[in-house]
């Protein structure tokens, strides 16, 4: 709803601006009058705006209110204090925080109490909608479960399979306005595709992995002719230099400031079992080159001692009591800022997989190495927007869509929803059993 993320916005930066003016406008080495006021007031709506498109902060209506309050509790405070960073380099000092803190909290209060009532409202006035569900494979029992849980966007009122008669198929989706084909085959979908788009459908469709690498290609006229150009290598030699310089930079900065938090890890991890305060673990980045990837150790000694490779589940009973902590909080992967500066890895790209796990998976998908056509990364598309069990298939779409999408906006976006990723319980979830390779 275009309209009260605007209202949200006018007034969240109506009060930052009150208080500014009255609280701290005399302490700045030239004051502000009107000019100062629009050009502050425009600054922090431009940050506020931004992070929203983040966070998700502003998708009143669009998700869910719970998701969307937690969103926009992050948008809010860290426009909050990127604004007062402004308030110290104009005033050249660290200004008393206080008024902007309860600015901060009026700010909340008001902008959820809007948030739950108009996205209750807009779920009054506008239906889910009614999807019909043309599905090629067992995959959509898979999909089915997580439209449910989207209930007011989504009412699945149909299914039918692609393997159908066309005249059943046809049928089906003249009497729907919304239609999502599921994992059908390139030859059907093309016919089912063009029938929906002739008709005027809504249509939603779960890509093939040659979809999403085309999604990322180029547009080139050839005479008359259109064609699309897809790179083997997705990634140009400047946004390689430019993605490099950023790693090694922002990787020291890192390490600089968090040096406490590890330093008090690595004691709480010795003196806890007094066994190694660092694990290494081989793992593949690009070209499938091996490296060993470190992590603060969260699991007891041996953990791994019948030489078998097993992932972690959720309540596993050999994480320890502090590696419980530190990997609710990711603390256990702070090490991997020296894999970083080191080369190995860079800060977002696709999550480096051990070797017994690749050779399983590609026996099962042989695309599954396109994932390595970049260094691997410590955040990314498949952490941000799966799951821990998410299913190794839809990490690699997810990855692919990363390479394919590449840019450093998008890598700085990634990075700052890391952030709030680290707040939600799902982002740290073990698989459902345990496997082994």
């Amino acid at each position: 709803m275009l309209a009260t993320a605007a209202l949200i916005c006018i007034f969240e930066t109506a009060v930052v601006i009150y208080i500014m003016n009255r609280y701290y406008n005399s302490h700045f080495r030239t004051m502000l009058y009107l000019r100062g006021h629009i050009l502050m007031a425009g600054i922090y709506m431009v940050i506020l705006i931004f992070l929203g498109s983040v966070f998700g902060g502003l998708l009143v209506g669009v998700r869910k209110n719970g998701e969307v309050l937690f969103s926009h509790f992050f948008t809010t405070v860290f426009a909050d204090f990127a604004f007062y960073v402004l308030l110290m380099l104009l005033s050249l000092m660290f200004p008393n925080p206080s008024a902007l803190l309860v600015g901060l909290v009026l700010q909340l209060a008001v902008s959820f109490v809007f948030i739950i009532i108009t996205g209750n409202q807009y779920r009054r006035f506008f239906r889910p909608y009614d999807v019909l569900l043309v599905y090629g494979s067992e995959a959509v029992k898979d999909l089915v479960p997580k439209l449910k849980t989207r209930k007011d966007q989504f009412n699945i009122v149909d299914m039918v399979s692609a393997s159908d008669e066309t005249g059943v198929i046809q049928d089906a989706i003249d009497r729907n306005s919304t239609v999502m084909l599921v994992d059908i085959s390139a030859e059907l979908r093309n016919k089912i595709f063009k029938y929906c788009y002739e008709n005027s459908k809504r249509i939603y469709v779960t890509p093939k992995i040659s979809d999403i690498i085309l999604n990322g290609s180029a547009t080139i006229h050839f005479f008359d002719t259109p064609l699309l150009l897809t790179e083997g290598n997705p990634l140009e030699y400047e946004e390689r230099v430019i993605k490099r310089t950023w790693d090694i930079l922002f990787s020291l900065l890192l390490m600089i400031i968090l040096s406490p938090v590890m330093l008090i890890t690595a004691l709480a991890i010795k003196i806890s079992d007094g066994g190694p305060v660092f694990y290494k673990q081989i793992r593949c980045t690009k070209n499938g080159a091996e490296f060993g990837i470190l992590k603060f150790r969260s699991m007891v000694v041996d953990a791994e001692k019948k030489g078998k490779a097993v992932l972690a589940t959720e309540n596993d009973p050999r994480i320890t009591p502090v590696g419980r902590i530190i990997r609710k909080c990711r603390i256990d992967e702070l090490p991997q800022l020296i894999n970083v500066l080191k080369g190995d890895m860079s800060f977002v790209g696709p999550r480096p997989e051990r070797p017994e796990f690749i050779q399983k998976y590609m026996e099962e998908m042989p695309e599954f190495s396109y994932r390595m056509k970049i260094r691997a990364g410590i955040t990314g598309y498949a952490q941000l927007y799966g799951k821990y069990n998410t299913k190794p298939y839809d990490k690699l779409k997810l990855d692919l869509y990363y390479i394919e999408q590449f840019s450093i906006g998008l890598d700085i976006k990634l990075m700052i929803l890391t952030i709030k990723i680290l707040f939600m319980k799902e982002s740290t979830e073990g698989t459902a059993e345990r496997i082994e390779a």
